[in-house]
């Protein structure tokens, strides 16, 4: 039995890196696609590829992201879909997607609403809920000085994590926002145009777990790269 559960483990590990893998690889293919594969030129490529770097994606897995990106395989090109809908108990929610393949995309992310008594949204249902903005999650040693450094930093609001930061600004201010904390010697982990949703809601810890559990199993899905929602 402990054999058993401890190889059931591993191989769920494998499978979640897996899946973070391809989903960095996709997002460096789409930085290509739309900006060129010149870091120096594409703001969203240097991210892509800083992301990718910090989470030990392979270098020739990286070359590859890039080619495709290009143009320079016959692979199908990846594309960025947006997925809208309400999971349970009327949380509104919105799934970026990176995929080689709507329809297969589409259906699962359309299975999993159902199956956890959420249902997808046409296009405009549940974005209207949120703002676009500027997301930096960052982390440091000492903290104490946060909130000063994010308002040096140009960050408009910000919340704190078990073990980082969520800084927020400006759709366009993202590379400045994520500049300016760097030299205030913070460690920044992600930084990506998000949604914030303007209003949230609070469950109670029953119902908290049945949207955990769709969220858990949307991280868990290759093709989804992010997910928001307005579940304080």
């Amino acid at each position: 039995m402990g054999k058993q559960w401890k190889t059931a483990s591993k191989l769920a590990q494998a499978n979640k890196k897996g899946a973070l893998f391809t989903r960095l690889s996709r997002e460096i293919q789409v930085a290509v696609r739309l900006a060129g594969p010149h870091p120096e030129n594409n703001h969203r490529l240097k991210l892509a590829l800083e992301t990718a770097r910090s989470h030990s994606l392979p270098k020739d897995t990286i070359d590859r992201a890039i080619a495709k990106g290009s143009g320079q395989t016959p692979e199908d090109q990846i594309e960025e879909v947006i997925y809208e809908g309400f999971g349970p108990h009327g949380v509104a929610i919105i799934v970026v997607c990176l995929t080689d393949n709507r329809t297969r995309t589409v259906s699962e992310i359309r299975h999993l609403f159902k199956k956890h008594k959420g249902n997808m949204g046409e296009s405009g249902s549940v974005v209207w809920m949120f703002e676009k903005v500027s997301l930096v999650e960052a982390t440091k040693d000492n903290d104490e000085n946060a909130e000063e450094e994010a308002i040096e930093a140009g960050a408009e609001d910000m919340e704190k994590k078990e073990d980082s930061y969520l800084f927020y600004s400006k759709p366009e201010e993202l590379s400045l926002l994520r500049e300016n904390l760097l030299k205030e010697g913070w460690t920044v982990t992600k930084a990506e145009l998000a949604y914030k949703a303007k209003d949230t809601i609070k469950l109670d810890n029953e119902k908290a777990k049945d949207i955990q559990n769709l969220l858990i199993l949307f991280d868990e899905n290759p093709d989804c790269k992010s997910v928001y929602t307005n579940w304080l």
